[in-house]
C-alpha cells in the first residue's frame, strides 16, 4: 500500500508539474508577443548580492541611496504581486523593491510574467526599508531566462535523497548549504594547489587511458580505442606515470590532481570515479610523507575553516600536527593481545585470526590475514588522525621492504574519523624487487584476484635506468572534503556521483 501511496504522489506531482510548465510556455509566448527575448544574449551585472551586503551592513533602516547598482539571480520568492522580489545569485541574497511607481507599463508587463526560477536582471538604487532588509529599488528591469518547472519546495519538495543527487542542480538551488559545500570543495583543492607548489612542488597531468592496470589493487574500467586497435583501461591511479617522471627528472617534487576510475562498489565512502592527488618527493622516504600529509591537511583547514579543531558527527577531531604514529602489528597487539609477527605460515595466521573472531578467507596469505585483522579490529577506533606504519610486504607490492624487518614495508595509512584518507610509501625503487613483486600479483590475477595488478614492463624499464629514493603519498580529496565539510556521504562532496540509471 505504501508503494502505491508513493507512485500515487509521484503521478500527482508530475501531473501538477506539467500544468505548471504549460501555464509558463503561455507566458513564454505572451513576452515574444510584447516583443520580450525570454532568452537574450548577456546582462551588464554591477554587484552581487554579498558585496552589498557587506558594503552597506551599516546603512540604517529607511534610509535610501542614491548609488546605483545591476543585479542579476534567480527569483526565490514573490511577494505582494511582485512587489518584493528575493533574488539569488552565487554569494547569497537580495530583496528587489519594484514598486509599480518606478516602473515603466513596459517593464510593469514584464514583471506580471515573472515566476519563481526565472532568472532576472534588476538595475536601481540602494536602501533599505523600515523592516530594515537591504533592497534594490527598482527602475529596470530584465528577463534573462525563463524557467519552465517550478522549484521544489526547501524542507519538502526535495528531500527525497535520490532526486537530490540526480538532480544536483535543483539540490544546488534550493539548498544554500549545498552550495557552501562545493564552494569549500573547489577552496580545498585550491589550497592543496598553494600549499605544495610553496613548497617547491611541480602541478603535472598524466595519462587517464592506460595499458596496464597498476599503481593500486583495483579492478579497472575497460575501453577500446578504434583508430589503434587496441583495449585500455581507465586509470585506478596515476603513480608509475608520476614516478616516470621522477626519473626523468622532470623535477624533484612532482604532484596531480585528478580523476582515478575502480570498477568497485557504492558506498557512503566509495565512488566508481573520484578524485586523488599523489605526490612524490626525491630523496625523502615514508617518514617525510608523513610529515608532509600532516602538515599539509592542517594548513588547508586552517586556511578554509580558520581552525585545525573539526567537528565530524559527535566527533571533535584534532588535525593539528604532529599526529600519532602506530604499527599496524603493534596497535593489533594491544587490542587483541595476539602478536602476529610470531607467527610465519599463512595456515596459522588464518587460524589464529578466527580464534579472535575475525573472518579471513582460507587463501589468504600473511599480510593480507594481518591487514583484514586490523581493518576489522582496529581501523574505526581510530577517530583522531594518526599514521599506521609498517605494513605487510604481501599487501604492499610498490613500497619498499622495511630497513629493519624484511617481512614489512615502508608504507603508512593516515587514517582519521576511522577512515583511510592518505596511502604512502617509501617507494620501491629496485627494478629486480619491483619485478618479482609484479610477478606475485599477476599469479594472484590469475588465481582468481581480479583487484591484483598487472605488470607493467615499461615502468619497470624506467626503473631499470634509476629512480632515486622517493617518499610518496596518495590522498582521497572527496573524503578530505567530506571530513572538511561535515558531509555524512561521499555523494555529498561530488557534484554529480555516479548512479544507477532509470528508465524514463
Amino acid at each position: 500500500m505504501e508503494v502505491n501511496n508513493q507512485e500515487n504522489t509521484q503521478n500527482t506531482n508530475q501531473s501538477s508539474s506539467q500544468g505548471v510548465r504549460e501555464g509558463r510556455i503561455q507566458k513564454l509566448t505572451d513576452l515574444v508577443d510584447i516583443g520580450i527575448n525570454p532568452y537574450p544574449y548577456t546582462f551588464d551585472k554591477t554587484a552581487n548580492a554579498q558585496t552589498l551586503q557587506e558594503k552597506y551592513k551599516d546603512l540604517e533602516a529607511g534610509v535610501e541611496t542614491e548609488d546605483v547598482y545591476s543585479v542579476a539571480g534567480r527569483v526565490m520568492a514573490i511577494r505582494n504581486t511582485g512587489m518584493f522580489i528575493d533574488l539569488m545569485d552565487s554569494t547569497g541574497k537580495i530583496q528587489i523593491f519594484s514598486h509599480k511607481q518606478n516602473l515603466s507599463e513596459d517593464k510593469l508587463k514584464v514583471l506580471k510574467l515573472i515566476d519563481m526560477g526565472d532568472i532576472v536582471g534588476f538595475r536601481g538604487t540602494i536602501r533599505r526599508t523600515p523592516r530594515g532588509e537591504l533592497s534594490i529599488k527598482a527602475t529596470e528591469l530584465k528577463l534573462l531566462s525563463k524557467s519552465l518547472l517550478p522549484l521544489p519546495e526547501k524542507f519538502h519538495g526535495l528531500s527525497d535523497v535520490e532526486i537530490r543527487y540526480r538532480q544536483r542542480y535543483l539540490d544546488m538551488i534550493v539548498n544554500q548549504d549545498v552550495r557552501d559545500t562545493f564552494k569549500k570543495r573547489s577552496l580545498i583543492i585550491q589550497k592543496i594547489r598553494e600549499f605544495l607548489t610553496k613548497d617547491g612542488f611541480c602541478e603535472v597531468e598524466t595519462p587517464i587511458l592506460q595499458g596496464a592496470a597498476s599503481g593500486a589493487n583495483a579492478r579497472p574500467f575497460y575501453t577500446h580505442h578504434n583508430a589503434l586497435e587496441m583495449d585500455l583501461k581507465l586509470r585506478i591511479a596515476p603513480e608509475l606515470y608520476l614516478k616516470r617522471l621522477i626519473v626523468g627528472g622532470v623535477s624533484e617534487r612532482v604532484f596531480e590532481i585528478g580523476k582515478n576510475f575502480r570498477n568497485e562498489g557504492i558506498d557512503t565512502r566509495h565512488n566508481p570515479e573520484f578524485t586523488m592527488i599523489e605526490l612524490y618527493q626525491a630523496y625523502a622516504d615514508y617518514n617525510d610523507m608523513m610529515t608532509l600529509t600532516e602538515n599539509m591537511v592542517a594548513y588547508v583547514a586552517q586556511e578554509v575553516l580558520g581552525t585545525t579543531k573539526i567537528q565530524y558527527g559527535e566527533h571533535e577531531i584534532d588535525l593539528t600536527p604532529p599526529w600519532d604514529r602506530k604499527t599496524m602489528l603493534g596497535s593489533i597487539k594491544d587490542a587483541t593481545g595476539v602478536d602476529f609477527m610470531q607467527v610465519y605460515e599463512a595456515k596459522e595466521a588464518i587460524e589464529l585470526a578466527k580464534s579472535i573472531g575475525v573472518h579471513v578467507e582460507d587463501n589468504m596469505n600473511w599480510g593480507q590475514v594481518v591487514e583484514t585483522v586490523f581493518e576489522e579490529k582496529i581501523e574505526p577506533s581510530l577517530i583522531q588522525p594518526c599514521h599506521i606504519i609498517d605494513y605487510p610486504r604481501e599487501v604492499s607490492p610498490l613500497a619498499k621492504v622495511h630497513r629493519d624487518n624484511d617481512r614489512l614495508t615502508e608504507r603508512f595509512e593516515t587514517r582519521v574519523n576511522g577512515w583511510e584518507i592518505a596511502n604512502a610509501f617509501s617507494e620501491l625503487t629496485d627494478p629486480i624487487d619491483q619485478r618479482q613483486r609484479f610477478e606475485a600479483q599477476a599469479l594472484a590475477k590469475a588465481n582468481g584476484d581480479e583487484e591484483a595488478m598487472e605488470i607493467d614492463e615499461d615502468f619497470i624499464c624506467a626503473l631499470e635506468y634509476g629512480m632515486p629514493p622517493t617518499g610518496g603519498m596518495g590522498m582521497g580529496i572527496d573524503r578530505l572534503v567530506m571530513l572538511l565539510t561535515n558531509s555524512p556521504s561521499i555523494r555529498d562532496v561530488i557534484a554529480f556521483p555516479t548512479m544507477r540509471q532509470i528508465s524514463k
